[in-house]
C-alpha cells in the first residue's frame, strides 16, 4: 500500500489516499459527462475505498455537484470551490467507494499505466485504444 498526495490548482484543497498495489493504474473514462466536466477527451481515474481517502487541508472549500448517471442514480461530484478542481466522485450504485481522479495525485499521473478503459462508445474516433475497452461501465 502506498499513500499519495494531491491537491487542487489553487491549493486550497489537499488530500491523501492509500492505494493498493492492484489499484496503481489508471481507469480512463471517456464518457461525455468526463468530457464535459474536465474539458478533454478523458479522464484517469480509479475505483478505491471512501475510506481510503482523507482530505487534509481545505475540508471547508469542498463542494458538491450532483447529477444522475446511466443507472439512473445519483453521482456526487466534489470539488475546489475556488477553482473548480475536481479530485473525486461518489456514486451511489457503488457503495462505500470513490472514482479517485488519478491524474491529480503527485507522481502517478506520470508512473500510473492505463489497465482500462470505460464508456468507450463515447471515444473520439481520432483517439487510440491503449488498455482494454468497455462500451460503458463494466458491472
Amino acid at each position: 500500500m502506498t499513500t499519495y498526495h494531491g491537491k487542487c490548482h489553487c491549493g486550497e484543497l489537499e488530500w491523501d489516499v492509500l492505494v493498493q498495489p492492484d489499484q496503481a493504474n489508471h481507469i480512463l473514462c471517456h464518457c461525455n459527462t468526463c468530457q464535459t466536466l474536465s474539458g478533454g477527451t478523458y479522464t484517469l481515474n480509479q475505483i478505491v475505498p471512501l475510506d481510503a481517502f482523507k482530505v487534509t487541508k481545505g475540508e471547508d472549500k469542498v463542494k458538491k455537484y450532483t447529477y444522475y448517471g446511466d443507472s439512473g442514480k445519483a453521482v456526487n461530484c466534489y470539488y475546489c470551490s475556488n477553482c473548480t478542481t475536481s479530485p473525486y466522485h461518489q456514486q451511489e450504485i457503488l457503495e462505500g467507494k470513490i472514482i479517485l481522479r488519478t491524474g491529480l495525485l503527485d507522481g502517478p499521473r506520470e508512473t500510473f499505466q492505463p489497465s482500462a478503459e470505460i464508456y468507450g462508445k463515447d471515444r473520439h474516433s481520432w483517439e487510440k485504444e491503449v488498455a482494454t475497452t468497455f462500451d460503458a461501465m463494466p458491472s
